[in-house]
């Protein structure tokens, strides 16, 4: 038993050290638009270029959607 509550703490800290990284990285919709430029991006993930943005705009807008940002940043193409 006593295996088993320290296997579930040590789950628990890597897990809320997981979702601290996320909330950290998130990229704030600064202008209200409901959409994410390039800029917004860029002051998250600073190494995200233009091409690497455009290639992530799959409906061609020039902006991203949250569907977008999220398979980007899931995919591993955006870094921080």
């Amino acid at each position: 038993m006593k295996k088993f509550a320290l296997v579930l703490a040590a789950s628990a800290l890597t897990a809320t050290a997981v979702i601290a990284e996320d909330a950290a990285k998130e990229v704030a919709d600064t202008d209200g638009n409901g959409t994410y430029s390039l800029a917004e991006v860029q002051a998250v993930y600073a190494s995200v270029t233009e091409e690497a943005f455009k290639a992530a705009d799959t409906d061609g807008s020039g902006e991203l959607s949250a569907e977008e940002l999220k398979a980007a940043v899931d995919s591993g193409a955006f870094a921080a």
